[in-house]
């Protein structure tokens, strides 16, 4: 099971998509939970009632919080390619170590998340360096 911490930045309403592309993998049991990490407005509070997230300050409290050894850490707008919740569940049930999710972001730009244990996370508390940290040629998933 994954948790999937999303960093908002200053795209929050770019999060319902991909919150709704979550869902598929949470009705198939692969994300346990989705911590947001964004600042404190009423969109964001809405939606964390309506779907069930909840919100952080910082990636690194949204790993603290998080009950999943496995995270997912996105920006808001991603977007899972088809074939997703088959492709994490492939790689995690091979044992599968750290890699970046291939998907789609900001129209036809292509964007990865990446696929970390909550230790890494902890470690570099930050999107862009769980990316450098991975390397220029991680696992690639999806």
């Amino acid at each position: 099971m994954l948790s999937v911490i999303i960093d908002v930045k200053d795209g929050a309403h770019r999060l319902p998509a991909l919150l709704a592309q979550l869902t598929a993998g949470a009705v198939q049991g692969l994300v346990r939970e989705v911590l947001i990490v964004a600042p404190h407005d009423l969109f964001v509070a809405e939606l964390c009632e309506e779907t069930g997230a909840e919100r952080a300050e910082s990636l690194a409290a949204a790993a603290e919080r998080s009950r999943a050894e496995r995270l997912l850490v996105a920006r808001a707008d991603f977007r899972l390619r088809d074939g997703w919740v088959d492709a994490l569940t492939d790689h995690l049930s091979s044992g599968g170590g750290a890699a970046r999710v291939r998907g789609l972001g900001g129209g036809l730009w292509l964007r990865d998340a990446v696929l970390v244990d909550r230790r890494r996370a902890l470690a570099h508390p930050d999107l862009d360096r769980l990316r450098r940290q991975l390397g220029l040629r991680p696992r690639r998933v999806g």
